[in-house]
Formats: structure tokens, sequence, C-alpha cells
């Protein structure tokens, strides 16, 4: 974050709630760029946030493929659910049993323009089953997308970048149906982007 704050990057997290830390967490998020992750497990931090990301991460990238390797993340590969699906299971028990934070961006892939994609809910459907006790935080992030606007060079200069908790949701007394339960945290979340 420092780095970015030497081209004008700000970063404005907005969390208005008390969250307990002796629970397991499903923070859900629109996805907009990689700029999306560390402010995401700076102010997360003390919930142990662990990412569910695609498998090519896992290899060549310094520093981030190594902590998505050995952190507890879940390593998927989107094409693959012989692979994904079990490797999303055994990510929930995790989490589960360890009481930490599962970030996930349920529009599976970033936006470049800011603009939602529609939210995709296998995986969210997984965590939801495999860690019943968890309090589910939805998130909206703006404005990261505009840090890659012209590729990886040059990057976006004076960037505000913005994070708005929203109310978080037990999930163990949420008593409609899980499709409306997702239904409600898209909606959520995407009536507080500003492309």
């Amino acid at each position: 974050m420092r780095c970015a704050n030497i081209i004008g990057t700000r970063f404005t997290f907005t969390n208005p709630y008390h969250i307990d830390t002796n629970q397991p967490l499903i923070i859900v998020a629109n996805h907009q760029s990689l700029h999306d992750i560390y402010p995401l497990t700076w102010y997360m931090r003390k919930y142990h946030p662990k990412f569910i990301s695609k498998i090519e991460l896992g290899k060549g990238i310094p520093s981030v493929s190594y902590n998505l390797r050995h952190g507890g993340a879940a390593l998927i590969d989107r094409k693959n659910p012989r692979q994904s699906l079990p490797e999303l299971m055994k990510f929930g028990e995790y989490i589960e049993t360890n009481k930490r934070a599962a970030v996930i961006f349920p529009e599976g892939t970033r936006s470049k323009n800011g603009e939602p994609k529609p939210f995709q809910t296998k995986g969210l459907e997984i965590l939801f089953k495999k860690v019943p006790s968890a309090l589910i935080v939805p998130i909206s992030i703006n404005n990261s997308w505009k840090m890659l606007k012209y590729g990886k060079f040059p990057m976006g200069l004076g960037t505000h970048i913005t994070f708005t908790v929203h109310k978080p949701i037990k999930l163990s007394t949420f008593v409609l149906d899980k499709d409306t339960l997702i239904n409600n945290i898209e909606t959520v979340i995407k009536e507080h982007i500003h492309p």
C-alpha cells in the first residue's frame, strides 16, 4: 500500500460495524483488479483473510505465489470441477475449523472497467454449506480498476480506491433460501459500485 501511495493512490476503508474475531467470516466482494487484494489483506488482517484464487497464480509471482501456496488459500482450476470442488470444500472446512476469513470474488474474474459482472453462485453455495457458523461480510470496492486502465504501465495516478463494508449477515439466522441470500448480497454490493 505504501508503494501505491508513491503514485498518489489513496485508500479509504469504511466499516461502521463491530465484527468479532472469534468466528469464521465469508467476505464477499466485487473484483476490479489485483489492487483489491492487498488492502483487503491489510484492513481485515485481524481476521486472517484467506483467498480463493485461480491456480495459475500459485506459480511465478514472487511472494504472492508462495503466500497462496502456503498461507491457507484455495487454488482452483476454474476449467476443472473435479479439482476445484474438492479444493473449495477442503478450504471451507479449514475456515470453519480455524475461524478464519474466506475472501471470495463471485464474479469469477475481475471487471476491467468497473462494471460489475454477474455473480457465479457455486463457490458461495459450497462455502455456505461448509462454513455454517460464518458471518457473511459484503464489501463494495470502487476505483481499483483505474490502477490498470492503461495496462501494467503506466499505472493510473492519483486513484482513490474505496472499500465499503455493508451490514454483516449471520448465515445461521438467514431463514430464506440460499439463492435469495446470494441475490441480496449481490444487490447490496452492486448498489454501491460507481463505475
